[in-house]
């Protein structure tokens, strides 16, 4: 089995970011012992440079091998320079003991709200993706941007640019799991047997509703995969189990 634990939206440097809670979230992660950790942008919430350094000293407390990717709000201020200077590429690949692989992709836009993935990375994942089938290796892809339209999430808007062509790619790649960010809101859509999982914010408190700080969890094995909405303050749900 593989455990992949995904965060997205912590918001570090905003007014209604609480630390505490992203803190907490941590000390669970760390408890689980997941295979891989997937933050899915919106680490910060300016883009500032001080505002990298406090989420690399937040992420210095993760246990687990970690796969970042930036969003909107990490695009900001030259965001996008800092975040491979004081993080990691903003593109990625992980690999866990041969059985699964995390294709990381950004789409953000320097200064810009709307996501976009461009012909030229479309084509990188595109040969990642043929190249974890010859492998024989379970595929997740990780961005910010949400790819397929989240309910109860008001008016469409700051969405991918080229969310068609993404699209079609993954179908035609043989994806399995696709995770994002972006909209507070935890959902699960399940497309053509690919399983598009949005997570909620971890540590922001712009949240709609009653709904809480989160994370997801995936328990992947070779014939079912169990997806978990993790609340932080209060208990894990089930959002869903599958035979593969």
């Amino acid at each position: 089995m593989v455990l992949i634990a995904h965060i997205s939206d912590l918001h570090v440097g905003a007014r209604n970011f609480k630390e505490d809670i992203l803190l907490e979230a941590i000390r669970q992660i760390n408890e689980m012992e997941p295979d891989v950790v997937v933050a899915t942008g919106d680490l910060t919430d300016n883009g500032y440079y001080l505002e990298f350094l406090q989420v690399a000293s937040y992420l210095n407390n993760i246990e687990s091998p970690l796969l970042l990717v930036p969003g909107n709000h990490d695009a900001r201020h030259v965001g996008n320079e800092t975040f491979e200077e004081v993080l990691k590429e903003k593109r990625s690949i992980l690999t866990i003991d041969d059985k699964l692989q995390v294709i990381g992709l950004d789409s953000s836009e320097p200064d810009l709200d709307y996501g976009k993935v461009g012909r030229s990375q479309q084509l990188w994942m595109e040969n990642k993706l043929k190249d974890a089938s010859k492998d024989d290796l379970y595929k997740v892809i990780a961005l910010h941007h949400h790819i397929i339209p989240v309910p109860k999430t008001g008016r469409e808007r700051n969405v991918l640019a080229d969310a068609g062509d993404v699209l079609y790619s993954i179908v035609k790649g043989g994806a399995n799991l696709v995770i994002c960010g972006h909209k507070h809101v935890p959902h699960l859509w399940r497309v053509e047997d690919i399983f598009f999982v949005t997570a909620g914010t971890v540590s922001s408190l712009k949240l709609r509703g009653k709904d809480i700080n989160s994370y997801n969890t995936y328990y992947i094995e070779d014939d079912r995969i169990e997806i978990r909405l993790n609340q932080v303050q209060r208990k894990s749900y089930l959002m869903g189990s599958y035979k593969l």
